[in-house]
């Protein structure tokens, strides 16, 4: 038997099978069909589809120093507020000790004690010198 027959013997079975009924996509347009083309597009959907970045870590840092200080008037607890800041300057730290190139950004951890104080403060304070 034939290659080409023992593959077209095994559609056949699994058309048979219904193995091919409702798949995920079915009557839709491809996705990206119409976008110029890229030489890089399967490096960007494999990202994509694994949840990687490319961004440098340390931008990756900032942005999540960035996200975390303004949710900071909306957390309810100092203890998370304290876990938040540690967990980010963590971030911050290993960033600044990563070997992977980046742009040469400024990104410092946070004076924790300092940012749970304008937390605490009535008016909300504004951002730490050290964060913004």
């Amino acid at each position: 038997m034939s290659w080409e027959s023992f593959a077209e013997r095994r559609i056949r079975e699994a058309m048979d099978a219904g193995q091919f009924d409702n798949l995920a996509g079915a009557g839709k347009p491809i996705p990206g069909i119409d976008d110029p083309p890229d030489d890089d597009w399967w490096i960007r959907q494999k990202l994509k589809d694994e949840g990687l970045s490319i961004v440098p870590p340390i931008l990756e840092a900032r942005r999540e120093l960035e996200r975390t200080l303004a949710e900071l008037p909306r957390i309810g607890s100092e203890a998370e507020v304290r876990r938040r800041l540690e967990k980010v300057n963590q971030q911050v730290r290993e960033a600044i000790a990563s070997p992977h190139p980046g742009p040469a950004v400024v990104v410092l951890p946070v004076d924790v004690d300092e940012a749970v104080a304008r937390w605490k403060a009535p008016s909300g304070g504004a951002l730490p010198p050290s964060a913004e």
